[in-house]
């Protein structure tokens, strides 16, 4: 057997540290900063701060309107005041409102686009889902606005750009509905006699 090993005399001895099962705070232990002056040191640390944001204390935080920086310099910015035109485009690009803009552009001066004879007799009532529809006085005007759909759309792609209105609907007249009462008689009604 072994003998157990004996310390050396000439050795120092650890420094005693103090015990957890002692019972004492740890600041009587170890010396540790009061928290009065902790308290002190982070609240000047907080007023420097502030005021290097130019803050003063009671006053009221001064609030920006716009998200980005105001800036000066030779472009235009977004604190600049803006055209109204370029303000309307930007509008309507961001809604993708392009198209029908440009079709109410057309539906507004009809009679310069299809011509004075044939806006007599034909006048546009929607454009939804790139389809226009356009309603004919008479079944006659109607038929013949059908021939002409080709040279239309020819021409709508001229004025408002080509896939814009892809479909012309040509309707007849809508006359007006003899159907009176719960008790109508079922048939075809009445026929174009009148245009």
């Amino acid at each position: 057997m072994r003998e157990p090993e004996r310390p050396d005399e000439d050795a120092p001895e650890p420094p005693e540290e103090p015990s957890r099962a002692s019972g004492l705070p740890v600041g009587e232990v170890v010396d540790l900063t009061p928290p009065a002056q902790v308290a002190k040191a982070a609240l000047n640390r907080a007023k420097a701060a502030a005021r290097a944001k130019g803050l003063r204390p009671g006053q009221e935080p001064r609030r920006r309107v716009l998200a980005d920086p105001p800036s000066s310099g030779a472009r235009p910015g977004v604190r600049d005041p803006q055209r109204v035109a370029d303000v309307l485009a930007n509008l309507l690009h961001q809604r993708d409102w392009v198209a029908d803009v440009s079709v109410g552009g057309v539906i507004g001066r009809w009679r310069d686009v299809v011509g004075d004879q044939v806006a007599d007799h034909c006048t546009p009532e929607t454009f939804e889902d790139k389809v226009l529809i356009v309603r004919a006085d008479s079944t006659a005007w109607a038929t013949q606005v059908r021939l002409l759909v080709p040279r239309l759309l020819d021409r709508l792609a001229q004025e408002v750009g080509e896939g814009v209105v892809e479909t012309v609907t040509v309707l007849g007249p809508a006359g007006p509905s003899f159907r009176k009462g719960p008790r109508s008689v079922r048939g075809r009604g009445p026929r174009d006699t009148w245009g």
